[in-house]
């Protein structure tokens, strides 16, 4: 819904100008102009406007024109020191899967520094075809620069699908990218499907987590959404398979208005990259208390692994919300979860029902995270668990 000007009636007092909280409106020969790329069209400006000049431009839906032009499942790969995260791997092989089943093709967006033998990997991983956008100036996450790359890339090839990983900087990444070329955006899907018209069926928790909502978008091109890592696993690379390398240049180039001064890894024990860990120490409301949880750190630290925790404690502040594990949280896969007083919800099982080995500790019996689980133990977690890390330092140091 666009925001625009009667210059005719506009009287160039300014009003709208300072009340714009994003500095999209100016003054072109004494009349208000408004920046459509920046404008998020909030109206402020229509309520300020003495005259009546401003007004909305209610937007009428419409099929995107030209749709067959856009074809192939995008995925933008993200990087992590320098090699592409899990949840890019997870990507491509979706993106390969829906491809394959519509008659299109796989493709990995690869924005870096120098792309090396990366190519490589993302054919293994399932792509059919890499876009490379190689330049120093790309060494580091940057969201306007990346923005600015990959839309334009996007504008040149018309990708018909786009995804991204909903990790911290695709969250941040993906929304610009859909809000530059006018796209929606489906957030924190957890389920991927395509129609036979080749539009994407992105399923995601609604409602609190209550309900799954599968959404599509028939309408705008290119179809967007951003999922949840560990939802799906990565195929099985195939390093015999090859595919396409197109390298592209930026044309429009930008300066970021923003640079990095430090980066640092912020780390707690126990609490770091649940997503990554392969052994979860996973406490509920039945630990009792915030004091209880430095003993699954204990646990976490001889194990190796990493603590994490059901929605209830998230929001009784005993852990934070990146270590949450569920609908509302984060999908987890590890070797061995450990589920100390969870009852075990429908929507905390939807986040780690895919681990090889769960071990579940409750007092009831009846408790449903028994149900999933391969090994169970009932009884007092508080009792159970100084003893199970006792042993297993014993054991250690035999």
């Amino acid at each position: 819904m666009a925001i625009t000007v009667n210059k005719e009636n506009c009287v160039g007092c300014e009003a709208c100008v300072a009340v714009c909280p994003v500095g999209a409106i100016g003054m072109t020969e004494g009349k208000a102009d408004i920046n459509q790329d920046t404008c998020i069209s909030c109206g402020a400006c229509i309520s300020e406007c003495p005259v009546g000049a401003i007004s909305r431009e209610e937007a009428v839906a419409q099929v995107q024109e030209n749709a067959e032009a856009y074809k192939d499942i995008w995925v933008y790969t993200e990087l992590e020191n320098g090699e592409p995260c899990h949840v890019s791997y997870e990507l491509i092989g979706q993106a390969a899967d829906l491809a394959a089943a519509s008659g299109q093709r796989a493709c990995a967006v690869l924005i870096c520094k120098e792309a090396g033998a990366l190519p490589e990997k993302l054919f293994a991983a399932g792509a059919d075809i890499v876009y490379v956008v190689a330049d120093p100036i790309y060494e580091e996450y940057n969201n306007e620069l990346y923005t600015n790359a990959f839309c334009e890339l996007a504008s040149e090839y018309r990708p018909n699908a786009v995804l991204v990983g909903a990790t911290a900087d695709g969250r941040d990444f993906g929304p610009r990218v859909a809000a530059r070329l006018k796209t929606g955006l489906c957030a924190d899907c957890t389920g991927l499907g395509i129609k036979t018209d080749k539009v994407v069926e992105w399923t995601r928790p609604a409602l609190g987590g209550n309900i799954m909502a599968t959404i599509f978008c028939d309408v705008k091109r290119p179809q967007m959404g951003t999922v949840r890592p560990k939802v799906f696993k990565i195929k099985e690379f195939d390093f015999g398979k090859k595919g396409e390398i197109i390298s592209y240049s930026v044309k429009n180039r930008i300066v970021s208005r923003t640079a990095l001064v430090r980066k640092e890894s912020v780390t707690a024990a126990g609490a770091c990259k649940i997503e990554d860990a392969e052994i979860i120490c996973s406490g509920g409301r039945g630990m009792g208390c915030a004091d209880k949880f430095r003993q699954l750190e204990e646990l976490a630290a001889v194990l190796g692994g990493a603590v994490a925790g059901s929605r209830a404690v998230v929001d009784e502040g005993w852990i934070s919300h990146p270590q949450q594990v569920g609908q509302s949280g984060k999908t987890i896969t590890p070797k061995i979860y450990f589920a100390f007083g969870i009852s075990g919800s429908i929507q905390h099982l939807a986040g780690m029902h895919d681990s090889d080995i769960v071990i579940a500790i409750n007092k009831d019996p009846n408790a449903p995270i028994f149900k999933v689980a391969n090994y169970g133990i009932v009884g007092d977690v508080n009792v159970i668990l100084p003893k199970l890390i006792e042993k297993i330092k014993a054991f250690k140091e035999a």
